[in-house]
Formats: C-alpha cells, sequence, structure tokens
C-alpha cells in the first residue's frame, strides 16, 4: 500500500475503486464510471469483483475505496474507515433462505445451507439467528439458485437480485433475515457499505467520500439514465424488476447511513462480537463528505 498521509497537490491521484457486478452498485458507481460528474484531481478507475472476493482482498488494502460487507469492515478496522454514503441497507428485507420445501425457521437446523461467503453480512445474520446449528458451503452468490434447485444443498442464503427472482426456480422463502432483524432490533439490516483506505489521511478520505456522494446523487437525479447503464449487470432481471432492485438498495440510507444507521451498524457489530462471531468489540468510524 502507498501511503499518502495528509500530503495533498495538484497532481491527478488514481484512485482504484472495487465494486460487485450488480445493478445497485453499477447504478451507484455509474456517473464516477462514465465521467458524468467532474471529480477534480481524482482519477477513479473500477474492478467488478464478486462481494466475498472484496472482503478478501480488503484484507491486503488493495483498493483505496471498495465495497465491503459490514461483517468483512468488522475485520479491517487498521486499514479502512466506512464512507458515510454508499451504505446498502436492508429496510425490513434482505437477505433470505430459501428452501425447495416450505419450510419453518427450525427445519433448517442441522441442515446444509449453500452460502455466498462467510463474510458477507447474509452469513454473519444467519449465524445469529441459527447459532452454529447448521452446516454450510461457500459458492458463488450467482449460482446458489441452481445449487439448491438442484438439490446439492438444502437451502441457500441468497442476496442480490435472487431476492426477487428465486420462486421463479419454485424455491420457497424460509426467512428473510432483514424482516428477522427488524424484528429483533427494530433497525434496518446494514449490509454493505464504502470503506475507504485510511492512509489517504483524513482529507483525501473525505474528499473522495465527496465524490461518492456525488456519484450516488447524480444517479438518483438522473434514474433512467442510470439505470438503463445498469442494466448490463442485471444477470436476466428486466427493467421493471432491476429498477425495484435499485430502488431497495439506492436509496435515502445510501445517501448517508444518518444515525439510525449508524446505529443499526453499532449493533449489528455489537451482537457479532456477543455472538462469539467477531473477535473484537468495534466502534465503527465513518468519514463524512
Amino acid at each position: 500500500m502507498q501511503n499518502y498521509g495528509e500530503k495533498m497537490s495538484d497532481e491527478t491521484i488514481t484512485i482504484q475503486v472495487g465494486h460487485s457486478p450488480d445493478p445497485d452498485d453499477a447504478f451507484m458507481f455509474h456517473a464516477l464510471a462514465n465521467d458524468c460528474i467532474d471529480t477534480g484531481r481524482y482519477r477513479f478507475t473500477h474492478e467488478l469483483v464478486d462481494i466475498e472476493t472484496l472482503n478478501h482482498r480488503a484484507f491486503k488494502g488493495e483498493l483505496e475505496l471498495t465495497a465491503v460487507s459490514l461483517h468483512g469492515y468488522a475485520h479491517l478496522t487498521d486499514i479502512y474507515a466506512i464512507c458515510s454514503c454508499g451504505a446498502s441497507m436492508g429496510d425490513d428485507y434482505g437477505p433470505m433462505v430459501v428452501a425447495r420445501e416450505p419450510w419453518s425457521i427450525d427445519d433448517l437446523r442441522g441442515k446444509k445451507i449453500a452460502v455466498p461467503g462467510t463474510l458477507t453480512t447474509a452469513f454473519l445474520s444467519l449465524k445469529l439467528l441459527l447459532g452454529d446449528d447448521f452446516e454450510y458451503e461457500v459458492h458463488p452468490f450467482d449460482k446458489l439458485l441452481d445449487i439448491v434447485e438442484a438439490g446439492e444443498a438444502d437451502a441457500g442464503l441468497i442476496i442480490h437480485e435472487g431476492q426477487l427472482t428465486y420462486g421463479e426456480q419454485g424455491l420457497h422463502l424460509v426467512v428473510d433475515m432483514g424482516k428477522w432483524w427488524m424484528q429483533e432490533t427494530g433497525l434496518p439490516l446494514p449490509l454493505g457499505a464504502n470503506a475507504i483506505r485510511k492512509d489517504l489521511g483524513l482529507a483525501m478520505m473525505q474528499e473522495v467520500t465527496t465524490y461518492l456522494k456525488r456519484s450516488i446523487e447524480y444517479g438518483l437525479e438522473h434514474r433512467d439514465e442510470a439505470l438503463a447503464y445498469a442494466l448490463q449487470y442485471g444477470r436476466d432481471l428486466d427493467h421493471q424488476k432491476a429498477d425495484t432492485f435499485v430502488g431497495m438498495y439506492v436509496n435515502d440510507w445510501t445517501l448517508d447511513f444518518g444515525e439510525r444507521g449508524r446505529e443499526a451498524v453499532r449493533v449489528l457489530l455489537a451482537r457479532g462480537h456477543e455472538a462469539g462471531v467477531i473477535p473484537e468489540r468495534i466502534e465503527p468510524e465513518f468519514i463524512d463528505g
């Protein structure tokens, strides 16, 4: 990692960005990826990688700005802080466990569940729900529905657009983790965030966060344009479903966590620690733009 410290200059600065190849992230980063806004001395380059890979890459601090799961962030606080914008919040909805049969939550105990990664917030929430009373196998997030349909796992923990399409493969919802979390805490489930590398120094971290927020604002203000760009990452979502999915995860929460969103992060990380899933008690650090 390059140590930027607090040094400021007029030279062009490249910010490497990592985010998931999904409609909501593409929508959020459209303005930065397609030069729709003036970014001053910053040049943003983009890598589209699944969230679990980004979680693991973040341990090496490869990217200055990267999407991370809030669960992943809990292990990265020495390297990254959380941008106050760019959140993916499940406001009474979120990752889902689906199965071939109309099961109850108790039916999941002792079963093999296909999951999209052990550092995802979805996995953390499942651990908070079931403890250690299930087996799991890690698979690419976009293969989980096929794996469950084929009987290769008893159930699947699905994220991204699978939350809208699982019924098309004859699968049944067992539990919506966002609804369960809301019932447990009265708070939205904070799933993902954008993390900014600390060695940039506070001034640069704030500037980059400002440009990220402007990109989100641009997308929301030019919805049809940003949605057209995002659709290429929709994995067969039609326009209406892509619009619905983007609306679920790019909204007022994305512009700013706000105090309630920040409290949701604190509660999630605290409960993860109390359950023994997160090794240390974490006080999240937010960077305002």
